[in-house]
């Protein structure tokens, strides 16, 4: 028993067996695609009206009324308490999806749901508390690696299920709901930290590992809520943050690390280049994340699902596949991202544009279908360009203090988009001009960045041109 005992305290293995399990269970949901076609049938009965209007919303409220309080907590209580609680809200999610009925039930599904998602950044930065940097580069791997697995397996057996076995989204949700409870289950056998990123530093020193690595990282399927960036050369110069004391009052402790938070959030975005390539984050994971909210309501506005066949599960694995592919090709194209970078941004969010257009325009569902999985291919070849930009030689301190600003930005621009666009007591549009509006929105960002990329290549040959007919007249 003491030889475990040290196997499992010592080793990376077992804490690293034990984070992939809980990933591969709580992310193997297969009722998920078939979430709006659920709650608009005969199980739940209520109106696609409700679903887009009333009820989807609450999602981002809760979300962004979460995350903050939820990063802080997560880093205080070291991460596993925090997966705890995720196991928790996941269960009482799928318990109320099975059993609760009306607008008020869902809800609070979707509240709860927020808590899941905000807490879902322990699951991404337990693993760094307890391995040493050298095995960094393995355990994100596998982490991501397999949540990208139970993503596509989830996806495709509900798929199979629905089409070939006929089983209903009841129990397809009762499924879900054994997936997530083995999750919950996996979490009680995680080691307990013994350190974390800001209030219980042991080594501030640490580097992320190279772009590289982040190629790796960034295809996983929830925004993203989900996922990771990282910063510029020039912020990562920045002052590195001090070493705390080791036993600090625990007021002054907290006091301090805000403040040290503000600061590295100062230096960081005091690059231009970091601060441009995280407004592009920010502005392009807000739509993202709300055509991924929505995306259900207008296939079954266009194919209403019970009178038609209903194709989301076998459409969100090809959509996970092509994200994954497009992500790992990143790390193979040699281009110069400082010269370039912006202008793939403006020509891909362009890309972005077209296929939001298309699912507007179109009564086709197939085109629907084939919008969406270019729409997504190109959020997520973007999503991994702007991560390594943003990540190099970043502090992991740093790195993960960007990742969640930009995250909570993209948070309230998304919540500002639902209160207008979405919400009842906003404009409460309808699914098809909910659509237009954000296609419009995507065209908004491209335009910024195609004329931000202009003026960059622009003025680098106007300043070669000056510099050759200098050295021409000398």
């Amino acid at each position: 028993m003491d030889c475990w005992k040290r196997a499992t305290g010592h080793s990376w293995i077992y804490p690293t067996l034990i984070i992939c399990a809980n990933g591969f269970f709580s992310t193997m949901r297969p009722s998920e695609p078939f979430l709006t076609p659920y709650l608009t049938g005969p199980e739940k009965n209520l109106t696609i009206e409700e679903v887009t209007n009333q009820i989807f919303p609450v999602w981002t409220y809760s979300y962004l009324a979460l995350l903050f309080p939820v990063f802080l907590i997560t880093d205080y209580v070291r991460y596993k308490p925090v997966l705890l609680l995720q196991g928790v809200s996941f269960i009482v999610t799928w318990l109320l999806l099975l059993f609760a009925h009306g607008v008020v039930a869902m809800q609070v599904v979707e509240f709860f749901y927020g808590m899941v998602t905000a807490t879902e950044v322990a699951y991404y930065a337990y693993i760094y508390s307890v391995v040493s940097t050298d095995h960094y580069q393995r355990v994100t791997s596998y982490c991501r690696s397999i949540t990208l697995v139970a993503a596509t397996v989830a996806a495709v057996l509900g798929q199979l299920l629905v089409s070939l076995a006929d089983v209903s989204y009841f129990h397809l949700n009762a499924i879900t709901l054994a997936s997530v409870s083995l999750a919950f289950v996996c979490s009680f056998f995680l080691p307990m930290p013994q350190k974390s990123m800001f209030f219980h530093r042991k080594d501030v020193t640490e580097t992320l590992p190279g772009p590289d690595k982040v190629v790796a990282t960034v295809a996983s399927d929830r925004p993203s809520s989900c996922r990771e960036d990282k910063s510029s050369v020039s912020a990562g110069r920045g002052p590195a943050p001090e070493p705390q004391t080791d036993n600090p009052k625990p007021q002054n402790h907290m006091l301090r690390v805000l403040v040290q938070l503000s600061k590295d959030l100062r230096d960081c975005y005091s690059s231009r280049k970091l601060l441009y390539w995280s407004l592009w984050w920010a502005l392009a994971t807000a739509g993202f994340n709300q055509v991924l909210n929505y995306i259900q309501v207008l296939w079954d506005f266009r194919a209403p699902s019970h009178s038609s066949a209903v194709y989301n599960g076998a459409v969100e694995a090809i959509a996970t596949i092509l994200g994954s592919a497009t992500s790992m090709a990143v790390g193979y194209i040699k281009v110069n991202w400082d010269l370039s970078g912006e202008l793939a941004l403006g020509i891909f969010s362009a890309m972005d544009a077209g296929c939001l257009f298309l699912m507007h325009f179109t009564d086709n569902i197939w085109a629907c279908y084939a919008g969406y999985l270019v729409f997504k291919a190109c959020y997520m070849l973007l999503i991994t360009i702007a991560t390594f930009q943003i990540a190099v030689n970043l502090s992991m301190q740093r790195y993960a203090l960007m990742f969640g600003f930009n995250n909570f930005v993209a948070l309230v621009i998304q919540t500002i988009l639902t209160v207008v666009v979405v919400d009842s007591k906003g404009l409460g549009l309808d699914i098809s001009t909910q659509f237009l509006i954000y296609s419009s929105y995507f065209t908004f960002i491209a335009g910024i960045f195609l004329i931000r990329s202009i003026y960059t290549i622009m003025s680098i040959k106007c300043r070669n041109t000056s510099v050759a007919s200098e050295s021409i007249d000398h």
